[in-house]
């Protein structure tokens, strides 16, 4: 006897409908829903009532309508994490936000009552910090590289040491925007040595600019050789061509002050003759995405005036956090301030007892924890392969990759990382306020038995495993 195809046995979408009863608001997004439902039930040849369909679409609906984007807790150790948004923001530029949220005077004279200029707010405040002539902002480094290029070597020649001819983060490369911005590049020196007398050599009557680049993500040791800025300054000057030098991350402390390498400032790279220097807001500057570039007002003019200004402007709300964040550098207040710079400035001493007092309260709820010593990074492209003494709790109890995936799903969810088959929990990147968040998230997503996470019940760490600090 030949089987009834079960397909036959599927109920309407209005029964769908009938059984969920959607709100009047939700009705169109449900209805939409409850066809994708019934398609794959259809093409699976399964079958169910209409009660059955009408809570899968519920589901349906609200796995796809999840916000993605939410707030977590970088606990990785890198400060600055690109895949979690670089820089935190200070209270003072949250407050900015805020305030800036509704009609503020972005492109309005407040003493003449006519339009203002858009490029003007930060410009003097920029300009005094980096002790150069003008300044304008964009919505990002990229852009800003891509903005000096066209302004000032559209159709010409572009001076670049073959060393740096980088690729960063999601496919940017050097080369591909110089041929955006429409100029064309001429590689000089080699990969490890570039001399002052190999960008004399490649300039001619074509040459528009003089480019430096930060390598951001990596670094070339031992047998190396680099043009001094300042000699390139000079080359520049003396066959009237750009010399734009691109600081990547871009900072106004001294970061050897924090026993990281040296990495040169926003003012030095200014006072070594640079027409342009280009670099980003949410880096080490600590404010948000924005790309910044200071330098010769005629140089920032020919940047203000370019079409490609109108695409790669910057909103009131970026302009009004970075303002907050320049007026932290401004009051010499950045350190206490900017959470970058508190996290950074953080002491091994400091965080040693934050970690143990984290790894306490755990291990009193049943996860086994573990205070241990390992190394930070600064990451954004920031002090490449530079590193700091940190202290994270390492959590046992399960497989490590199973544990990280049950901290992302906490709330809010934990990031962590992975340090020798456990999960740890790196505070150097946690700001001290949090520490209480944190333990809430991790304790409420893994005190709850199962095959996810250590149980409530278990009596303390697991076997072997050595008892908190």
């Amino acid at each position: 006897m030949k089987r009834a195809d079960p397909r036959r046995a599927l109920p309407s979408v209005d029964a769908v409908l009938r059984a969920a009863g959607p709100r009047d608001a939700e009705r169109a997004r449900f209805t939409r829903a409850a066809r994708d439902v019934l398609a794959r039930a259809r093409a699976a040849r399964t079958s169910g009532d209409a009660a059955t369909f009408a809570a899968q679409t519920r589901a349906a609906l609200a796995e796809r309508e999840r916000l993605t984007l939410r707030s977590v807790i970088n606990a990785t150790g890198v400060v600055l994490q690109t895949n979690l948004g670089r820089a935190p923001l200070s209270p003072r530029a949250l407050a900015a936000i805020a305030a800036a949220a509704g009609a503020v005077s972005v492109e309005y004279d407040l003493v003449t009552g006519k339009r203002g200029e858009r490029h003007g707010h930060a410009a003097r405040l920029l300009a005094d910090l980096a002790s150069a002539e003008d300044a304008v902002v964009v919505n990002n480094n990229a852009a800003a590289v891509l903005l000096a290029l066209a302004a000032l070597a559209s159709r010409k020649e572009v001076i670049v040491a073959r060393g740096e001819l980088v690729e960063i983060g999601g496919g940017f490369r050097i080369p591909d925007v110089l041929r955006r911005s429409g100029a064309k590049l001429v590689e000089v020196g080699t990969t490890n040595r570039t001399y002052a007398r190999d960008y004399a050599g490649a300039i001619g009557a074509k040459t528009g600019a003089i480019l430096r680049v930060h390598a951001s993500n990596f670094k070339i040791s031992g047998f190396v050789a680099r043009a001094e800025g300042r000699e390139l300054a000079a080359l520049a000057r003396e066959h009237s061509v750009a010399f734009i030098h691109d600081l990547g991350s871009g900072t106004f402390l001294d970061t050897s002050r924090f026993g990281l390498g040296k990495e040169l400032t926003v003012g030095e790279a200014i006072r070594e003759g640079a027409d342009v220097v280009t670099f980003s807001g949410d880096k080490l500057l600590g404010g948000p995405q924005a790309g910044i570039a200071v330098g010769r007002a005629e140089s920032i003019t020919a940047l203000r005036t370019h079409p490609l200004m109108r695409a790669l402007r910057p909103d009131k709300l970026t302009i009004a956090a970075l303002l907050a964040t320049l007026e932290t550098y401004r009051d010499g207040t950045a350190e206490k301030e900017l959470p970058v710079w508190r996290m950074i400035a953080a002491t091994p001493r400091a965080i040693a007892t934050r970690a143990r007092s984290l790894a306490g309260t755990l291990a009193s709820v049943g996860i086994p924890a573990e205070v241990i010593e390992l190394r930070s990074t600064i990451g954004g492209g920031s002090l490449p392969e530079e590193t700091q003494p940190s202290f994270a709790v390492a959590i046992g109890g399960a497989p490590p990759n199973r544990l990280a995936q049950t901290l992302r799903s906490a709330d809010p969810p934990v990031i962590s990382r992975i340090v020798d088959e456990r999960v740890a929990l790196d505070l150097r990147s946690v700001l001290p306020e949090d520490d209480e968040v944190l333990a809430r998230a991790v304790t409420g997503a893994l005190a709850k038995g199962g095959a996810d996470g250590p149980s409530r019940h278990q009596n303390g760490p697991r076997a072997g495993a050595r008892r908190p600090v």
